[in-house]
Order: structure tokens, then C-alpha cells, then sequence
């Protein structure tokens, strides 16, 4: 199938992300959100960001070019004529099967329908519609501009047809997609989560500090980013959601939360976003390590 128009569900910092790169690649795109004011704030930062690519001159044609191709609605039914619709709501599996259900007497019928969860069932979420072998995961990663990686995530029901075109769909966003299959965590969750949980449980041990233990992976192994930083980064209340969801899984250990992930979750320091996490960051362009 050819596809033209691009519908997301949700115009947070996935949404956004995801529709911006999409329209970058040349496609029409329908952002669909529950209030005026999300689309508001979520285009905002699209025009920010695509302003900041067309300094830097690394994209081909002019922002505003990028940006008309970009609409927003608060009305579902108006996502009637889109060939494939990204969901990057909130990861509660409830809203997902709420949002498709509602989508899918109304969207045609022989359009793919997609979610960007990193650690729900594509396949439950898939049984609340009617199509469930034109549904398939895409999971993006943030920043959805930046990072290359898509996992195009396949189900025991999703026909040939329907996974392959997802899959032309993320070499045509300029993203690497690779293919896997509807297991929790996929591939890159499966393999992060549990060292990002390790680095915590050594911290707890007194294996080392948290700069140090940051310092180590950084240095010792090439990463970007220590495992401390990168869970403030991603965010601790999702890091300690999707514990919960991989451990209902597979029941093992290594995906299960540590007590003072936990602990911190509670608090409401979950990183970043909050202003606390592993480190406080009063000073965002010199976080302090805490101590615990």
C-alpha cells in the first residue's frame, strides 16, 4: 500500500517528535489531541525544533515549508482519510485500547494502525480493534528528530503485507528500523532495562558513587550517557512503570524494581522532568549527585 497521510495520536514529546519527522520526510500529518492547548504547546516546540535544523542547514527545504504540511485537530473523525496512524499516548493500556477502539470504525479500513509503547503488548492493544493483522509497534526513540532507530514490532496475527510497509514507512523518516517481535521490552528495552536496574543495585551495594558509576560506563564502555543520567533522562516514573510491566512478564529478578527506585518514584523525584532524581538539577547545566 502507498502511504500518503500520517495520523499521531498525541502531541506531547513523542507525538510531537514523531510527527515532525514526518513531515519532514514529505508527508501530510494529522495530529490528533484531546485539548487546543496540547497541539498548541506540542507545535510550538515542532517550529523551535525546525528552526534549530534549518540553521544548523540540515534539512532540504525551508521550516515553514515542513510546518505546512503539519495540521492539528481536537475532532478523531477528521483522521478518517489517514493510510497510518502512530499512537504516543499515555503508556496505560487502557487509554491505548479506549483510543483504537473509538478510531477504528472510523479510520478506513485498510489503513495500518501503530503504537510507539516501549513495553505494552501490541498484541492486547491490537485485540481492541477489528483489524489486528494491520496493526503493528513502532517504537521511536527520544529525541524522535535525533535518534536513527525505529523497532517495528511484529504480532502473531500482523499479516506480511501490513508488517512490511510499516517497515518501508521507517526507512522513508530516514530512521534504521529493525525488525522484532511482540515480547515485552522488545530489543532494546529487554537488554537496557535490567543494566539500567543493576546500576541502581550496585549503587545500593556501595559498589561505587553515582558519578562514579556514571563515570565508569561513560568511560570504560564508550556510552553517551551513564546509566544515572540516562534514568533521570528517561524519566524514573517510566523506567519504574515499565519494571512492572516486564516483570508481570517474565517473573525474573533482573527486571524487578529496587527499592530505592522506588522509593525515589514516591517522592515524586523522578529525574529531569521534576527537577530531582539521582541528581538535583537546581542547576540544570551542572547537576549535583545526591546522595542516599
Amino acid at each position: 500500500m502507498t502511504i500518503k497521510k500520517v495520523g499521531v495520536l498525541g502531541c506531547g514529546l513523542m507525538g510531537s517528535g514523531i510527527a515532525q519527522v514526518a513531515a519532514t520526510a514529505g508527508y501530510d500529518v494529522l495530529v490528533l489531541e484531546q485539548e487546543q492547548r496540547f497541539l498548541d504547546k506540542g507545535f510550538a516546540g515542532i517550529e523551535k525544533s525546525l528552526a534549530k535544523f534549518a540553521e544548523k542547514g540540515t534539512i532540504k527545504e525551508p521550516a515553514e515549508t515542513i510546518r505546512g504540511r503539519l495540521k492539528g485537530t481536537t475532532d478523531r473523525n477528521v483522521m478518517a482519510q489517514c493510510d497510518i496512524v502512530v499512537e504516543a499516548i499515555i503508556e496505560n493500556v487502557e487509554e491505548k485500547k479506549k483510543m483504537f477502539a473509538a478510531l477504528d470504525g472510523i479510520v478506513k479500513k485498510d489503513s495500518i494502525f501503530a503504537s510507539n509503547t516501549s513495553s505494552i503488548s501490541i498484541t492486547e492493544v491490537a485485540a481492541a480493534t477489528k483489524r489486528p493483522e494491520r496493526f503493528v509497534g513502532l517504537h521511536f526513540f527520544n529525541p524522535v528528530p535525533l535518534m536513527k532507530l525505529v523497532e517495528v514490532v511484529r504480532t502473531i496475527a500482523t499479516k506480511d503485507d501490513t508488517f512490511e510497509a510499516a517497515f518501508e514507512f521507517g526507512k522513508s523518516l530516514g530512521k534504521v528500523p529493525v525488525r522484532t517481535s511482540d515480547k515485552t521490552g522488545f530489543i532494546v528495552n529487554r537488554l537496557l532495562v535490567p543494566y539500567l536496574l543493576d546500576a541502581i543495585r550496585a549503587y545500593e551495594e556501595g559498589v561505587g558513587s553515582i558519578p562514579d558509576i556514571d563515570n565508569a560506563m561513560k568511560l570504560g564502555c564508550g556510552y553517551p550517557m551513564g546509566p544515572f543520567t540516562l534514568l533521570d533522562f528517561v524519566g524514573l516514573d517510566t523506567t519504574y512503570y515499565i519494571t512492572h510491566v516486564m516483570f508481570d512478564e517474565f517473573k525474573e529478578r533482573r527486571f524487578a524494581s529496587p527499592p530505592l527506585l522506588k522509593r525515589l518514584v514516591m517522592a515524586g523525584w523522578y529525574g529531569r522532568k521534576t527537577g530531582k532524581g539521582f541528581y538535583d538539577y537546581a542547576d540544570p547545566s551542572n547537576p549535583a549527585p545526591l546522595k542516599f
